[in-house]
């Protein structure tokens, strides 16, 4: 019994001693046994435990590599047009038949414009009588006589005469005076009639007549206040000097009787205007000289996109009335006839211009074509008015263009090469006519779907979608990144002061804070974005802009959390040492309370960055922040607002959209992360 009890005794005592050693092995204060984590090793163990947060991160990673490293080794950039080439029917050209008249003057001389203007309306009562000279008078003097007259098919003239007033003949009235009622009295335009007479015109009443020696006269309320105009019924001759005889008055009525505009009497030459009123004006005319020349030919140049000068012109279509050849800027032309029209040639026989009453222009209004290709479209015209049909096409050679870059293919010798091309012709009105083209033509690859050479499409200005993904993250990321630095910055300053010194600098801060907490930032946004449209801002300059505005405006929130935790540290022991020690306030502030806030800094800008590139997209879309072309995911959806884009042009917009769905479930992902590992009691 006693070996027993000593056995058991024995191995009790090892038992201690095994005990010890291992107490003594697992001794807190033996360094050398013992491993120590970092407060920095222990957040970065927790974050790696959160599965979202390595989502979160991994997704960032891939964004980054999207945005900044895979566009150095994509082929497309975010402005590169891509074209294709086919064959399409475009408007090509405009026809229009010239109805008017247009007048140009004749030696460089100045236009007449109440004559002039009034040159289609004498033309067309001329056309319809089916004359060929007519007298007329300027509406601005009644005394000023010209004549106008045809000298070729579609060209008239007008002329002006050295003319004297004659007569007026006819019934009318005639303005003999003014008469005042404030001073009983009157003012005559020629001879007094005398008291009496006043005292006639004074009794009657305006819109009266009454009668005085023997002649009717009427009282109509004139211009002037308190005014009456006299006029004074007459009929027959009433000479402007010398009266002329019975035979002159005879041959003037027997004028106006036949509607005609001219008469001679004695060898001398008469005009007679009438007035519409039963008055007519007579004047002797003498030395007619031509002033305008009124045409509708337009001038087809057998040199494309060449003109004539005011003199060619003035000179070419006087010298239709006699054939014969003319000068202008100092060259001799010859006159001819082309496909039925006038013609003008050089010397040489070579043609110089044709008239047409048809111009023909590019449809994007510049002159390029050649005179053959206007001449084959006037011929088919021509055909198609004869057939009485609305539309018409020809066969015409158009220069090609190249598969490369879209422009003009040159043989060997650096001459156009041709292909052929289908010209229709349709009449769009009375006086128009489209030309359209159908050839082969180099043109953007807008819209175009997915391919191998453009993975996710084009957008409407031919760019790639893919790249413009790539470069438009560039600009997300950077304005998230640029804006969360600015606020943080002034956040940090802002609430470490308040924080720190409190009191009235606190209460300064915190009512600041408290103004941009009230502040609609998004009609400040749209304020700003259209103060930049109206002072026409370049792109980067709208971009620098919105990240300042973005900036200033959010800091407020950074600010008060920098000043709550602030408050909280600086009553703790190592402030006090700091404050005993002497330490600058700026230090105290800056190296010792503001690392204690940087976690809580880091998960608040973190989480706040996705927040931050879904305001740039919204402003982007909205087209308030960075313009066109430069490339953003917001402007990117922008391109496509439309609801016939939304549904064809599925392949722009989906992609961008779950970019920025992705990066701001990553950011939010990462700040949940961060949170949870400076602080692992957040989730209990």
């Amino acid at each position: 019994m006693k070996r027993d009890l000593n056995a058991i005794l024995k191995a009790k005592e090892a038992e201690t001693a095994k005990n010890a050693h291992k107490d003594e092995e697992m001794h807190l204060d033996d360094a050398q046994r013992v491993k120590i984590i970092s407060p920095g090793r222990l957040v970065a163990k927790r974050f790696v435990r959160n599965r979202l947060a390595i989502v979160g991160s991994c997704l960032l990673i891939f964004m980054f590599a999207f945005s900044f490293l895979f566009p150095l080794f994509y082929g497309w950039g975010q402005t590169e047009t891509d074209y294709k080439y086919e064959a399409i029917t475009k408007n090509y050209a405009l026809a229009r038949e010239n109805k008017d008249y247009q007048n140009y003057s004749i030696n460089g001389g100045t236009a007449l414009t109440s004559v002039a203007n009034r040159m289609n309306s004498y033309i067309s009562a001329m056309e319809a009588n089916g004359v060929t000279h007519q007298v007329v008078s300027d509406t601005e003097g009644a005394n000023s006589f010209y004549s106008v007259d045809q000298i070729a098919q579609n060209v008239y003239t007008l002329s002006s005469y050295d003319s004297q007033k004659v007569c007026t003949f006819g019934e009318y009235t005639y303005l003999i005076g003014q008469y005042s009622m404030l001073g009983k009295s009157m003012t005559y335009e020629g001879e007094a009639l005398g008291a009496a007479f006043e005292s006639a015109v004074a009794a009657a009443k305006d819109g009266e007549s009454f009668t005085y020696g023997g002649a009717t006269y009427q009282k109509v309320k004139g211009t002037a206040p308190k005014t009456s105009d006299i006029y004074v019924e007459r009929s027959g001759f009433t000479y402007e000097g010398a009266a002329l005889d019975e035979g002159f008055e005879a041959a003037a009525n027997a004028a106006s009787a036949a509607g005609q505009s001219e008469f001679t009497y004695n060898d001398v030459h008469y005009g007679i205007i009438s007035d519409g009123l039963g008055t007519n004006i007579v004047g002797s005319l003498t030395d007619e000289t031509p002033v305008i020349v009124s045409t509708k030919y337009y001038y087809v140049m057998q040199e494309s996109g060449s003109t004539v000068s005011d003199e060619f012109r003035a000179n070419s279509l006087l010298a239709l009335a006699s054939g014969e050849d003319f000068q202008a800027d100092g060259t001799t032309y010859q006159i001819g006839e082309e496909d039925g029209n006038p013609a003008f040639y050089l010397s040489d026989g070579t043609l110089y211009a044709e008239l047409s009453t048809f111009v023909i222009r590019r449809y994007d209004g510049t002159d390029t074509m050649n005179y053959d290709l206007k001449a084959a479209l006037l011929n088919a015209i021509y055909e198609m008015e004869e057939r009485g049909e609305q539309t018409s096409s020809f066969t015409y050679d158009l220069p090609k263009q190249s598969e490369a870059d879209g422009s003009y293919e040159l043989d060997e010798n650096g001459n156009y090469i041709y292909e052929p091309a289908t010209m229709n012709i349709s009449r769009s009105n009375v006086q128009e006519y489209v030309v359209t083209a159908s050839l082969t033509s180099y043109l953007i690859n807008n819209n175009s779907a997915p391919s191998a050479k453009h993975p996710f499409g084009t957008d409407g200005d031919g760019y790639d979608v893919l790249a413009r993904m790539m470069y438009g993250g560039r600009i997300s990321l950077m304005v998230g990144f640029v804006v969360v630095i600015l606020e943080t910055l002034l956040g940090v300053i802002m609430g470490g002061i308040a924080g720190y010194f409190g009191g009235a600098v606190d209460n300064i801060i915190m009512r600041l804070v408290d103004i941009f907490y009230c502040l609609p930032s998004m009609p400040i946004l749209i304020i700003l974005g259209a103060m930049m449209d109206a002072q026409r801002f370049s792109t980067y300059g709208r971009l620098f802009v919105m990240m300042a505005s973005l900036g200033i405006m959010g800091w407020a929130g950074i600010a008060r959390l920098v000043r709550g935790q602030i408050l909280s540290l600086r009553e703790q022991e190592f402030m006090v040492a700091t404050e005993a020690t002497g330490v600058r306030v700026s230090r105290r502030i800056f190296r010792h309370l503001v690392p204690n806030v940087m976690p809580q800094l880091i998960v608040t800008a973190t989480s706040g960055l996705g927040g931050i590139i879904l305001m740039e997209s919204t402003l982007s879309f909205l087209g308030l922040g960075v313009k066109h072309p430069l490339a953003t995911w917001g402007t990117m959806i922008n391109s496509v607002s439309s609801q016939a884009a939304l549904e064809h042009y599925y392949y722009i917009w989906i992609p961008v959209g779950l970019l920025i769905c992705l990066t701001v479930i990553a950011f939010n992902f990462v700040g949940d992360g961060l949170r949870d590992a400076f602080d692992p009691r957040s989730k209990e």
